[in-house]
């Protein structure tokens, strides 16, 4: 197996993009080279002028809880000072940028390829905030972890645009960060150049593509939490524990009103690829924090046909047919799935699975890396 090598890697050992004078980096854990060499350091051992760094979401170093940054603060290995851009959006971005006297923003940070997921929104205002300044604006491509050649889920209604989903893309949208840039930029407009991966074929996932594995975040402990994660990230808009704190978060779900027929009531659906194990877990924080419930856990047993979306949804109308007087939802689902279709769909008593029929959507979106399936079906 050759390795794939990332666009951090490409610009530090061969020629890079022309910057402008001052470079500012956002960046988080994912941000390394092979050798777990941080990419500020990097950059900086490559002669990049590095003034300012700025986080995402969890920030710089990862060590905040979904919902948090980090704050404004110093880095201590490099001395350099952190812009926290989580919730900071339009003008309040532009000033924070503009403050900090870059003149290029290089964005590397890793993604895990599905719609809801903020670092991809991150770099969207960043790269807005860029095309109004006139800064230029440089990706360093990073693979999708689950693959890319398949896409699942409704596009985003725009009217439901928030942090969770900024422009209208499928859940599981099948692309790097680099070609989500080119997409978003045909509307955004910024001095936009992605730094492209060598290597990559579409049909790898992570543990093929010979880099280590980092955690993307503080509940996105491994591979497999990213293959159930387009599916199993919409229990956030659900009274339904989504596994976090615990363990395995997003491959346990569980509430205390729910019993064996759970698990049964899934087999039984012969999804793709996944097979679910009754269990039991106790949360040590989030929804339920400290109450033993009742649940599954998603065993993906073949990656290639398991599809997370229809898993998900799945699994939502299974709990809504058993368990009609406990199981709600909220609006945060609307954020989720991009409508409120899927909720009033469960609020009906309806089944929501027609609602992942495959939607065609790249259109001339510019491909890096070969040929995208936008159907959903492999």
């Amino acid at each position: 197996m050759s390795r794939v090598r990332t666009g951090l890697e490409k610009l530090v050992s061969g020629p890079r993009p022309a910057m402008g004078g001052r470079v500012g980096l956002v960046t988080n854990p994912t941000g390394v080279l092979p050798d777990l060499t941080p990419s500020a350091t990097a950059l900086l051992a490559a002669g990049v002028p590095l003034t300012a760094l700025f986080s995402p979401e969890h920030g710089l170093r990862g060590t905040a809880q979904a919902g948090h940054g980090e704050g404004d603060a110093a880095d201590p290995v490099t001395g350099l000072p952190v812009v926290d851009t989580y919730q900071r959006s339009g003008p309040e971005l532009d000033e924070v940028v503009a403050s900090s006297g870059v003149d290029t923003l290089v964005f590397d940070i890793g993604d895990v390829g599905t719609r809801f997921y903020t670092y991809v929104w991150t770099m969207y205002d960043l790269m807005v905030t860029a095309a109004r300044l006139g800064s230029r604006f440089v990706v360093l491509d990073r693979p999708n972890p689950i693959g890319g050649v398949a896409s699942e889920g409704p596009l985003l209604d725009p009217s439901y645009a928030s942090f969770v989903g900024r422009a209208p893309i499928p859940v599981r949208h099948g692309l790097t960060v680099g070609e989500l840039a080119l997409f978003v930029n045909r509307t955004i407009n910024a001095k936009l150049e992605v730094v492209a991966l060598q290597g990559w074929r579409r049909e790898a996932y992570f543990d093929e593509t010979g880099l280590p594995w980092v955690m993307p975040s503080v509940n996105m402990p491994t591979l497999e939490t990213a293959l159930v994660y387009p599916g199993t990230g919409l229990f956030e808009g659900t009274n339904v524990s989504e596994g976090r704190g615990t363990t395995r978060p997003f491959e346990l779900v569980g509430a205390p009103y729910a019993d064996g027929r759970f698990a049964g009531a899934l087999n039984g659906l012969g999804l793709p690829g996944v097979r679910f194990r009754d269990t039991w877990f106790t949360p040590a924080f989030g929804k339920h924090a400290g109450v033993p419930v009742r649940g599954v856990q998603a065993h993906v047993g073949d990656r290639r046909s398991f599809r997370p979306v229809l898993t998900g949804v799945s699994m939502l109308h299974v709990l809504r047919t058993l368990y009609p007087a406990d199981f709600a939802c909220d609006p945060f689902l609307d954020l989720l799935w991009g409508s409120d279709a899927l909720r009033r769909s469960l609020d009906a008593g309806d089944d929501p699975r027609e609602l992942c029929a495959p939607v065609p959507w790249l259109g001339e979106v510019e491909l890096l890396y070969g040929r995208h399936q936008p159907s959903g079906r492999r």
